[in-house]
């Protein structure tokens, strides 16, 4: 039988990430200490960042497994601890630096990770269903994804997400509850029940700051803005603080919705945002004798996508046509993407090919805003 050795030990548990901050818990410092007895049993102590930490359970079965697995281990006990204020205040440093201001990542010169605001000119196009199925899609890829609920009065994110989970704090940072593999904060997390918010302007943009500078995103490859409708508060607020956000559009293939939408893009013309693209939601429904209806009309989208190709002077391609089907609803209401409950519907597959086209451009300063005017001034 082999013998089990503290090194053994420590090289199984720098291979275990805490769940939340997605760090190896050797690297956090949260590793308190590792005994080994007589019988190659070993024992092993972590610190919790915080003692009402939400995934305590999940992270002793995952430190319990890893020593499990080492080769002449016996039996396995985990004790919890939990860090003091200074260890909690050498983590922050370590993840964000010693700042004295929380900053806003993406909107640092150096970031490379991809902002994509969804905006619609109008409610009730799926712009959520859009967005959640989005970020499901890509986390499923293998990238690093997070979602930021923006609309602060009509947030449905977390309920699409299948969580209802609370944000945990640790110092000034907070770390943002985890589904389908993907990071998502919403002011529905600090709220009780269904209560409505009631905010001025000013309030709705320090609380976009706070989510974008306080909460611990880690390094993302995509972050997703799930915007309110219209081009209001947040959406100016989004542009202000986070400049280089590429603005989706979402529209149904109605006349008149594709009007609004326009709109929705148009900010882009003021704001010097560059728009990734449109996508036309709700664009048939596929009936049981093999036939399409066109509910909504039809060339809205393709419609809003030439409108502001010539607006702003650059391509703007419709990204795809999302149907309608029964089984998108559905999984809207149980929490569950259906990119990933059933990938075969047609509605599945179109959001699909979406985020693949958004996926594959490279992280990198490509499309990102150089606040650079071109206009000539004589």
């Amino acid at each position: 039988m082999p013998v089990v050795t503290e090194s053994d030990v420590r090289a199984a548990l720098a291979k275990v990430d805490d769940p939340e901050i997605r760090k190896p818990i050797t690297e956090l410092g949260m590793v308190k200490s590792v005994a080994i007895d007589a019988d190659s049993g070993v024992h092993v102590e972590i610190y919790l960042t915080t003692a009402a930490c939400p995934l305590r359970t999940k992270l002793t079965e995952m430190v319990r497994k890893a020593v499990a697995d080492v080769p002449g281990a016996g039996a396995v006990t985990v004790d919890l601890d939990v860090m003091n204020d200074e260890q909690r205040t050498e983590l922050r440093k370590k993840l964000r630096g010693d700042s004295p201001e929380p900053v806003i990542p993406f909107a640092q010169p150096g970031s490379l990770t991809r902002v994509y605001a969804i905006a619609s000119g109008k409610g009730g196009v799926g712009k959520s269903s859009v967005t959640v199925n989005l970020a499901a899609a890509m986390a499923a890829r293998g990238l690093s994804v997070g979602v930021l609920d923006a609309d602060i009065y009509g947030h449905s994110v977390p309920r699409m997400l299948g969580t209802d989970a609370r944000p945990t704090q640790v110092e000034r940072m907070i770390m943002p509850p985890i589904a389908h593999d993907v990071k998502v904060i919403s002011i529905s997390m600090f709220t009780q029940g269904n209560t409505p918010v009631v905010w001025r302007g000013p309030m709705l943009h320090r609380a976009l700051q706070q989510f974008l500078a306080d909460v611990f995103w880690g390094d993302l490859d995509i972050l997703l803005l799930d915007l309110p409708p219209g081009t209001g508060d947040v959406a100016i607020s989004i542009a202000q603080l986070i400049p280089n956000a590429e603005i989706l559009v979402v529209t149904t293939p109605q006349p008149a919705a594709a009007e609004v939408a326009e709109r929705a893009g148009a900010i882009a013309l003021q704001t010097r945002q560059r728009i990734a693209g449109v996508v036309e939601n709700m664009s048939w429904l596929d009936l049981p004798d093999g036939t399409r209806m066109d509910l909504y009309g039809s060339g809205g989208g393709q419609a809003v996508a030439d409108r502001l190709s010539r607006a702003v002077g650059a391509d703007v391609p419709l990204l795809g046509q999302i149907p309608l089907t029964q089984d998108l609803r559905k999984a809207g209401d149980e929490g569950t993407p259906i990119v990933l409950s059933n990938p075969t519907d047609p509605a599945a597959e179109s959001l699909l090919a979406i985020s693949e086209k958004l996926s594959v451009r490279r992280r990198g300063l490509a499309g990102m805003s150089l606040s650079i005017d071109t206009t000539r001034h004589l």
